[in-house]
């Protein structure tokens, strides 16, 4: 029996915890969060959505540090002598200290194919790179970021329509399924550790509001790409023009589905972000390469609507051009 301490915060280390409680060969007897953040409009203070379910399943203790390589936690973690500490989507980086401190270390399920995309947003920026394989590593965790030895892998095809949740969803699943194969196999000790190769490291740096805004001089596809991988953080948004506007400043929209018209049938030659004609399904808006139907999108402060819609409560015209400000 291998006993196991567990961190994470998001519905992806739920999953994990899930598959680890279910396995006869591993016991969890501690469950480390993220503290609980205010969320919503009244902003209240909620728990995430690893720490719900450990709640509902009575797995625990539980502990929700806000600096997870504190004395406190420290000896919190040293008292439940774990043999192992597993990490999916914690949030926090681990110190030293508690990197050594089960006698198996600690391990990460990361969601790529390391050692491409280390860091925070390994699935977005598979999407927007235009990959078309991602996966799961479990990896030996080190000081440096995502840099340890690789424990194992699997690999999972991403979709030309793929969002990003969509395919967290399925990597979530495939994630729980390889770390509960790995403990397994570590508790046999046939578990082999390949060291990365640094020199093709790549970096997914995590994302910020500004990343969204559309940049209309990329080609078409680079841009429908984002949408999907930006969804829906940061989010994929735009600029009316300010003839448009009714506060006297330009209203931002954010773009939640587009249709891809590749450059080879685009028919129309104007400066990127300008809007060459309003199909019934939505405005057609021209790139750097290309051109995209905007088919869903939410203006500031109201609902998604579908393209049509969209033209109808607002004043556009062919020749308006989207704009970054």
């Amino acid at each position: 029996m291998m006993r196991i301490v567990f961190m994470g915060s998001s519905e992806a280390s739920a999953v994990t915890l899930k598959a680890l409680k279910k396995s006869p060969l591993l016991k969890i007897i501690g469950v480390v969060t993220q503290p609980d953040r205010p969320s919503g409009r009244n902003q209240r203070f909620t728990p995430c959505p690893c720490k719900v379910y450990a709640v509902e399943n009575k797995i625990g203790p539980i502990i929700s540090p806000e600096n997870v390589n504190a004395t406190e936690t420290l000896e919190q973690l040293t008292a439940w002598k774990p043999d192992v500490i597993v990490v999916v989507a914690f949030g926090q980086l681990l110190g030293k200290r508690v990197l050594e401190l089960p006698p198996h270390g600690c391990v990460n399920g990361h969601f790529s194919i390391l050692p491409k995309y280390r860091g925070a947003a390994p699935v977005q920026y598979a999407i927007a790179n235009g990959e078309e394989l991602s996966g799961v590593t479990i990896m030996q965790m080190a000081e440096g970021m995502d840099n340890g030895d690789i424990l194992l892998a699997a690999i999972e095809p991403i979709c030309s329509d793929d969002t990003a949740p969509a395919l967290m969803d399925r990597l979530a699943i495939l994630g729980a399924v390889t770390m509960t194969k790995a403990l397994r196999l570590m508790l046999t000790g046939n578990l082999k550790r390949e060291p990365q190769n640094h020199a093709d490291a790549t970096y997914a740096k995590k994302m910020q509001k500004h990343d969204g805004l559309i940049d209309w001089t990329l080609a078409a596809k680079v841009i429908e790409r984002r949408i999907r991988a930006y969804d829906p953080w940061p989010g994929v948004f735009t600029f009316l023009p300010n003839r448009s506007a009714k506060s006297g400043a330009p209203e931002r929209i954010k773009v939640l589905e587009a249709y891809l018209l590749p450059a080879a049938e685009w028919p129309y030659t104007v400066a990127p972000g300008t809007i060459c004609a309003l199909s019934p399904i939505g405005p057609l808006v021209a790139t750097g390469a290309g051109g995209l139907c905007l088919t869903i999108v939410q203006p500031e402060g109201r609902r998604r609507m579908d393209g049509k819609s969209f033209i109808n409560g607002r004043s556009l015209r062919v020749g308006d051009k989207l704009t970054t400000q």
